[in-house]
């Protein structure tokens, strides 16, 4: 198959993937496969760190000469987001996570939560959802979102939150945040160009 890229020929071979198992946790890392020497995991990029270490882990048992991803596949972002909310879980009385329902990364957080000694947890879309219930115990309210949500959405949760007396805000940054992305070349080169 001849594929051109940028102007330049290139040949991709076909190759098909064959024999692919959808291992869900810890309970499914039992699966067989054809041929235990040639087993290469990859992960979604929401899913907790903490699970995927555990079910890497059983799998490397079972499948010594486990093939890791070329790099970590697991989104930064979410990683640094689940280590935020274990730091401050055991802290909080109540934990809330903004972001929706269909985002396995901000359902995700609300789980980590609860596993890290949080009171409670819940998965918030916006500051409209936060029940008064939820709040009336509460002296300390950990607050997070998934890695996508738009900053206004948290921004309103803690409008919310003040109006119910939780007036001290602390950050809490438990990995600092210091990823840049490039542009990408095409973007680069235009962008020399019209200097």
């Amino acid at each position: 198959m001849a594929l051109e890229l940028y102007g330049a020929p290139v040949y991709v071979r076909k190759q098909i993937v064959h024999n692919t198992h959808v291992v869900a946790g810890l309970e499914s890392a039992h699966t067989e496969v054809r041929d235990p020497a040639k087993v290469a995991w990859l992960s979604q990029t929401t899913l907790s760190v903490d699970e995927t270490q555990e079910t890497v882990a059983a799998l490397r048992k079972r499948f010594p000469l486990l093939v890791d991803p070329p790099s970590d596949d697991i989104c930064y972002a979410t990683q640094n987001r689940q280590a935020a909310v274990k730091q401050i879980a055991g802290e909080s009385d109540v934990v809330l996570v903004v972001g929706s329902r269909n985002s396995s990364n901000s359902v995700r957080l609300v789980e980590v939560a609860r596993d890290a000694g949080a009171g409670a947890s819940y998965l918030v879309e916006d500051a409209g959802a936060v029940q008064a219930e939820w709040l009336a115990d509460a002296s300390t309210v950990g607050l997070t979102s998934g890695a996508s949500v738009p900053e206004d959405l948290v921004d309103g949760v803690l409008a919310r939150l003040a109006e119910s007396g939780f007036t001290e805000v602390e950050d809490v940054e438990a990995i600092p945040e210091r990823m840049q992305f490039a542009l990408p070349h095409e973007l680069r080169r235009e962008r020399s160009e019209r200097r």
